[in-house]
């Protein structure tokens, strides 16, 4: 016959065990509500990026915070097919020349900045448009934090060509001008469809600090993107966003 100790022995480990499970009882509800909360939090952020994959964002908190500085020029929607050609490579050789063979972060780009000790440059046009569309400008972590979930959410519910458009028409080109109508008005009096290949070099030129650069003149930078443009057009980086007929 089996010795058993008696039964008095188990209850010491009983209750030392019911005394550990109340005492992380209350940290088991907050991580369940943090889940809770997570799990809601990405699935707003995902309806927002679908919203937005068929309704043109009206306009954006960066649009807001500047009307209260500068007065905004008025703001007509450009589709994609009303945008010449040139413009979108100058845009994309100037931003983000690996922009349709990445999913959203350019891992070599990363991996360039970090060897070379730098702390920015690898942005790609779909994290600007993440920033632009539902973030604001200033740096900081959670915004960092947010940029880094809405990147690849956009990429897989936008098209490239979506993705672009976005960006083109939300856009900081100058106090005060947003969009590539505005610009193509405010600086050229024309309109995107008519922006010649100098013309979209400078206002691609202007991207990366649109209160300290003017498109009116010609620069290294400019012409670097009206190169970039050129290449991009023969090596097959610009597939994803043109059509057949575009030149």
């Amino acid at each position: 016959m089996l010795f058993r100790p008696p039964a008095i022995d188990d209850a010491p480990t009983a209750k030392g065990g019911a005394r550990v499970s109340r005492r992380w009882r209350p940290l088991r509800r907050v991580l369940i509500w943090l889940r809770w909360f997570a799990l809601r939090c990405l699935l707003l952020m995902a309806a927002l990026v679908l919203f937005y994959a068929l309704i043109n964002p009206p306009t954006t908190w960066t649009i807001v915070k500047e009307s209260r500085d500068h007065q905004i020029a008025p703001r007509d929607w450009a589709d994609i097919e009303d945008i010449a050609p040139v413009m979108l490579r100058s845009a994309v050789a100037a931003e983000d020349a690996n922009f349709c063979l990445h999913w959203g972060f350019d891992m070599t780009e990363i991996r360039n900045v970090i060897r070379s000790g730098g702390s920015g440059g690898a942005s790609t046009i779909t994290q600007q448009t993440a920033k632009n569309v539902y973030l604001w400008q200033t740096r900081s972590w959670p915004r960092k934090a947010l940029e880094t979930v809405f990147t690849p959410m956009i990429e897989a519910f936008w098209s490239k060509r979506r993705i672009l458009e976005v960006y083109l028409n939300v856009a900081e080109f100058g106090p005060g001008v947003f969009g590539i109508t505005a610009a193509a008005r405010e600086y050229y009096g024309t309109t995107p469809d008519r922006l010649t290949r100098v013309q979209a070099a400078r206002l691609a030129a202007v991207l990366p600090a649109p209160k300290s650069r003017s498109p009116h003149q010609a620069s290294r930078r400019s012409r670097a993107i009206a190169d970039g443009a050129a290449t991009i057009a023969r090596d097959g980086r610009a597939e994803c966003f043109q059509t057949g007929g575009d030149s």
